[in-house]
């Protein structure tokens, strides 16, 4: 099947979705703790700082922690926990590290888990630049030597799936696995050109003023948005909405989350360097059955050789959420080899 093509002679029925609408919900997903130390202004480029908020950050499992590191110029806010050989989980838009809490427990079994804020949102540093994909990896990988480990294993949903794509295209001797969850690369086409070229968000999200307009109205403007990329009401319990809405109503995250849009611009030059070679680590696809499944395979295998692939059932977007317990197989089977 081509991944990309259109059939508009369907209507959208539940729990079947067309084709193009998975694709558009692609690009709609991609649109539209202890605080730690007050965000530091960098050399080359502003920083709005982190305030203190009447909200506290929500608590990961037990055996995590929060933490606060400075690299490559940014305060970068992670929680971490577990034992054994380190996994890095990196969240997308509309969420933050909070949307790993379900599987942190398990996975703290077998890995030292690291699940960051991406600069931008939350605890971590609102730069006024330094929003590509590859400066991003660049922070992570960073943080990931500055915690004294050399090679990881590495999981990346929506924005954070470009993260981790452009991780493991730099840094691909040490990335021992890498699992990509639920969106698309820029540049990678066809999928990325009918995207890029068919929704409003990107242009809006990539505008100086789009932040400024959202801001003060983060409830209103996630609470639609996360029902605009799946079918199912209600994906989220309340304390996970709650952490979200509180992470992006932190001072500049509309702003610093929106610059991620900003620069897919950029990140598409970066990557089709990247795709001149292409990736050799094992390489997981996992799409929801409603969203991305019918074509992340395929995307995956343009810029990776060694690509298996998870279809996650009666999901829209936000997989970890809505089928918990498939995406922990399907992780688990990957990365550990077992159920």
């Amino acid at each position: 099947m081509n991944p990309v093509s259109i059939q508009l002679n369907k209507t959208v029925s539940k729990p079947q979705l067309p084709l193009f609408l998975f694709i558009l919900a692609s690009s709609l997903m991609l649109a539209c703790n202890n605080p730690g130390k007050p965000a530091q202004v960098n050399e080359n480029a502003a920083t709005v700082k982190t305030e203190p908020s009447s909200v506290q950050p929500a608590a990961p499992p037990s055996n995590f922690k929060h933490q606060m590191a400075n690299v490559n110029g940014v305060n970068i806010h992670y929680v971490i926990g577990g034992e054994g050989e380190p996994i890095v989980l990196i969240h997308g838009f509309g969420q933050n590290w909070y949307m790993w809490n379900r599987l942190l427990p398990e996975l703290s079994k077998h890995f030292t888990v690291i699940a960051p804020d991406l600069r931008g949102i939350g605890e971590s540093d609102k730069p006024a630049g330094g929003y590509d994909k590859k400066t991003m990896a660049t922070d992570l990988h960073e943080l990931v030597k500055k915690l004294g480990y050399k090679s990881i294993n590495l999981v990346g949903h929506d924005i954070g799936l470009m993260v981790a794509y452009a991780y493991a295209a730099q840094y691909g001797d040490e990335v021992k696995k890498v699992a990509l969850l639920d969106a698309l690369i820029p540049g990678v086409e066809p999928v990325w050109h009918q995207i890029s070229t068919t929704v409003w968000h990107f242009g809006f999200f990539s505008r100086p003023v789009a932040g400024d307009v959202v801001a003060g109205k983060e409830k209103e403007f996630f609470t639609d948005f996360w029902t605009t990329v799946t079918p199912n009401k209600n994906p989220f319990t309340k304390e996970e909405a709650d952490e979200f809405i509180r992470a992006y109503s932190t001072k500049g995250s509309t702003t610093g989350s929106f610059h991620w849009f900003g620069e897919f611009s950029k990140d598409v030059i970066d990557n089709h360097e990247f795709m001149k070679k292409k990736l050799t680590m094992p390489l997981l696809a996992m799409g929801g059955e409603y969203f991305s499944a019918p074509f992340l395979a395929t995307h995956c295998r343009l810029v990776a050789n060694n690509v298996s692939e998870v279809k996650i059932t009666g999901s829209g977007h936000w997989v970890v959420q809505e089928q918990t317990a498939q995406v922990q197989k399907g992780l688990m089977d990957f990365f550990v080899g077992k159920g």
